[in-house]
């Protein structure tokens, strides 16, 4: 069953087409990881399928109802946990999600009960009471998944949701919202920085200059780049470059002080390189290709070298929608 269905969808300002009739599909109980460079139209796609940008065509529906149409059952219908932290600091942890609940129109008797239960879940209860300011950063970011869970939303959105954390940290939100995702269906929206965290998604999509331009499961990516990647130094990298593009059909590209290029079983190639080629090297390795080698090959950048970008444009939409 497929909870976000997204057919055409597109977002002009004025001449600018930021998002440019994109269509896909997630499953219910999907993690669906969606990555692109900074201006692609990440983050527009994401304001209009939480409401918070009017399309400019197209079509999107989210748990059954259409972002236009049908807004505010949309808004009921997810939760959303922003890179930048939203939570109010002079306010404790539990008013930060009573003040959500009254917002999203929980009912009084599941109100209480429901606070308790996901302070609880996020191991926050002995802290309930303390204002967030004294949090640490692992601690917010608790939190704020809680707040986001506390309207019982079948579609999580989580935009950056460990960025600045320590590995474990890390590690630790992400045993969260994984065993959230498997106690209650939910389907997870997420974008992130991290390669590795990326890997945890289902399928994962890539936007670039506004349209989707790869949409597989991780395993499937990297096996489109065409084998192992190949990474070597060479005393004249051009020279080098030249030779393999030359001599055995390949497509290198030189940066940062290396070349890189993708074969069919890497291992078995490297003897043969190593016996025919005229170049002068000073450094080879091959390894299996990673997530950043497909973002890097599809986008021409590498999603590390990415800025957070524009971030506050979804803060000031919400604080607007909650009068913050």
């Amino acid at each position: 069953m497929n909870i976000i269905e997204v057919e055409e969808l597109s977002k002009n300002f004025g001449q600018l087409a930021a998002v440019d009739k994109v269509s896909f599909q997630i499953d219910e109980g999907e993690i669906f990881g969606f990555l692109g460079p900074n201006g692609a139209g990440k983050t527009t796609t994401i304001n209009m399928l939480c409401t918070l940008l009017m399309p400019s065509s197209g079509k999107a529906i989210v748990n059954g109802y259409d972002v236009v149409k049908q807004r505010s059952e949309v808004r009921r219908s997810i939760g959303l946990v922003f890179q930048e932290p939203t939570l109010d600091e002079y306010l404790t942890a539990e008013q930060n999600l009573r003040f959500h609940a009254y917002a999203y129109k929980v009912p009084k008797e599941e109100r209480e009960k429901r606070i308790t239960e996901l302070l609880e879940l996020v191991e926050l209860s002995d802290r309930r009471k303390s204002r967030v300011r004294t949090f640490s950063g692992g601690m917010k970011r608790r939190l704020e998944i809680a707040r986001g869970l506390l309207h019982s939303p079948r579609v999580l959105f989580l935009d950056e949701p460990t960025l600045g954390l320590d590995p474990q940290n890390r590690r630790h939100i992400w045993d969260y919202i994984l065993a959230l995702r498997q106690q209650n269906n939910l389907t997870i929206f997420l974008t992130t920085h991290y390669m590795d965290e990326a890997e945890n998604s289902n399928r994962i999509s890539i936007i670039d200059q506004g349209h989707i331009i790869a949409l597989d499961t991780p395993d499937k990516l990297k096996d489109n780049l065409g084998g192992d990647m190949v990474t070597l130094k060479a005393e004249d990298n051009n020279s080098a470059a030249l030779e393999l593009k030359e001599k055995y059909g390949l497509s290198p590209a030189i940066q940062n002080g290396t070349i890189t290029f993708s074969v069919p079983q890497g291992e078995k190639f490297l003897p043969k390189l190593m016996d025919n080629f005229q170049s002068h090297l000073l450094s080879i390795s091959v390894r299996r290709p990673t997530l950043d080698d497909v973002f890097l090959k599809l986008t021409g950048r590498a999603i590390r070298d990415e800025e957070a970008g524009s971030k506050e444009q979804m803060k000031d939409m919400m604080r607007r929608r909650f009068g913050r």
